[in-house]
């Protein structure tokens, strides 16, 4: 349920006030969208380089997560909640002692665990003494899609707090939608990990079978792409399988991280994912070869490695 917005709080928004925590790959593309839209973006990041960076582009520096008490929004991008909920832990003590502007609104942007989020708006309402509330708003489109501000946002929110926040997103991505309430947005981006990562790894399995039955990859997917295989996993991760280049966009390891989260939703409603439990088995097994840091291609990669040792077997 949101919450009655105090009218300092409506104001600060209004004028186009956030926080930002985590200007990493996606994050930094996104806060310097939101500066070049106009927005007053105080930012934070572990390493400095993204923060000189940043502040390079317009942005103001905080001196730590807890100092941006005050914002009337805070966006959290980091690999995780676990990493969420350790940068916010002065700011939730902060808020302990000297509770913000009612409606403050703290936005998780990761991908994380829809059960996880909701137990996380608890606890910070709790903290806030009500005067805050989260909003999950996990994002898809890759580094591209944060550079451009083409992003898919899918957002779990109050109806009043998913309009307060719409001329932010809208900064950011070009599809952006209200799924439901709090921790609709993270299932919503678990669906699309479960799309995302087992057309992946189809096409990686597409790939090194014609390879090694002597065909060309690249003539393969380009037939492909016209027919009803093509999907904008293929246009996008397709010339990176074809080249067998995985040079980190994002790590793969997030991919059975999220995978999980679609095991752990079916788990709590019984639906019955298959596909997803065969993803995160190879994906489990793409951390298992070392090959984590590394591009979501590199899933072609793990099945090259298990191919070899199938044939050593023989």
């Amino acid at each position: 349920m949101s919450v009655q917005t105090d009218p300092d709080v409506s104001e600060e928004l209004s004028r186009k006030r956030a926080g930002f925590v985590g200007l990493g790959l996606m994050g930094g593309h996104m806060a310097a969208n939101l500066l070049k839209a106009g927005w007053n973006v105080t930012g934070w990041n572990r390493s400095a380089a993204a923060l000189d960076d940043f502040a390079a582009r317009g942005g103001m520096r905080a001196a730590d997560v807890a100092s941006l008490r005050d914002e009337p929004v805070i966006i959290f991008m980091l690999p995780d909640l676990s990493y969420i909920e350790d940068a916010a832990a002065g700011l939730l003590a902060g808020w302990a002692e000297e509770p913000p502007g009612q409606g403050t609104v703290v936005v998780v942007m990761s991908s994380v665990s829809p059960a996880a989020v909701r137990e996380f708006g608890v606890r910070v309402s709790a903290a806030s003494r009500g005067n805050a509330v989260v909003v999950d708003a996990p994002v898809s489109g890759g580094t591209k899609g944060a550079e451009d501000g083409t992003l898919a946002i899918m957002a779990g929110a109050g109806e009043q707090d998913f309009q307060r926040l719409l001329p932010l997103f809208s900064a950011m991505g070009g599809t952006v939608r209200r799924l439901g309430p709090l921790g609709s947005g993270s299932l919503a981006k678990a669906c699309n990990q479960l799309i995302v990562g087992t057309t992946t790894a189809a096409l990686a399995e597409a790939a090194e079978l014609a390879e090694r039955s002597g065909m060309d990859v690249a003539a393969l997917y380009e037939v492909l792409a016209g027919g009803l295989a093509g999907s904008r996993v293929l246009d996008i991760v397709g010339p990176r399988l074809a080249a067998k280049d995985y040079e980190p966009t994002g790590p793969a390891k997030f991919m059975h991280k999220d995978l999980s989260f679609v095991l752990e939703s079916a788990a709590a409603v019984e639906a019955a994912v298959p596909m997803a439990t065969a993803g995160a088995q190879l994906y489990a097994e793409l951390k298992r070869q070392g090959l984590g840091d590394l591009d979501l291609a590199a899933v072609r990669q793990t099945i090259a490695n298990l191919s070899r040792d199938a044939s050593h077997k023989q």
